[in-house]
């Protein structure tokens, strides 16, 4: 009897002392909870403050699924990407998110920096949806360091694609931006 009750308690004290080496931001496995999460979802908003739409991202293995469906925005292409900063205030036309998101791989496959994903096309009914699958970031990699947003910009991005025999050396703004114009809506990318 008295064997038994002190297995249970050194047990009970080995897991109370698990709990605290691994502290609330962190699984019992050793990995940190954000490394776990599945599902993210950003809410679209224009520089009014109008709900234009939402962005979901999966992750399923190495891939993340992207979906967004938008309304309410000019037709053409536009711009999309995940950008540095978890902040979307429509008071500096939404610069408060910071440039594209670049995990300090440098440049990847295809070129651009890990925040660069396809152009959004919208209709003429001012409506869209895509939904497509990447590998340049994970859900985890959009919930550190404060979270990351995503933005719709008023142009398409070139995707840094000015051909040398054009013979023009692309500039820092299409370096950076990939001439997308201004920022049309913006929402910060939180855990599904």
């Amino acid at each position: 009897m008295k064997l038994q009750r002190a297995t249970r308690i050194t047990l009970m004290v080995l897991a109370v002392g698990l709990s605290a080496l691994v502290g609330p931001g962190w699984r019992t496995d050793g990995t940190p909870a954000q490394a776990q999460a599945r599902q993210a979802i950003a809410s679209l908003y224009s520089e009014t403050g109008d709900a234009v739409g939402t962005v979901t991202f999966t992750q399923d293995a190495g891939q993340v699924l992207v979906r967004a469906e938008v309304a309410n925005l000019p037709p053409g292409f536009h711009g999309f990407h995940v950008h540095t900063n978890g902040v979307c205030d429509p008071a500096t036309q939404f610069q408060s998110a910071g440039g594209h998101l670049d995990l300090g791989s440098g440049d990847l496959s295809g070129g651009g920096m890990a925040g660069d994903m396809t152009n959004l096309y919208v209709s003429t009914d001012s409506t869209g949806l895509m939904s497509f699958r990447l590998d340049r970031f994970t859900v985890p990699n959009l919930l550190v360091d404060g979270g990351r947003s995503v933005v719709v910009h008023a142009d398409p991005d070139n995707f840094r694609n000015i051909p040398g025999r054009y013979g023009v050396t692309p500039d820092q703004t299409t370096l950076d931006t990939g001439d997308a114009g201004s920022r049309i809506a913006c929402g910060v990318i939180q855990e599904g």
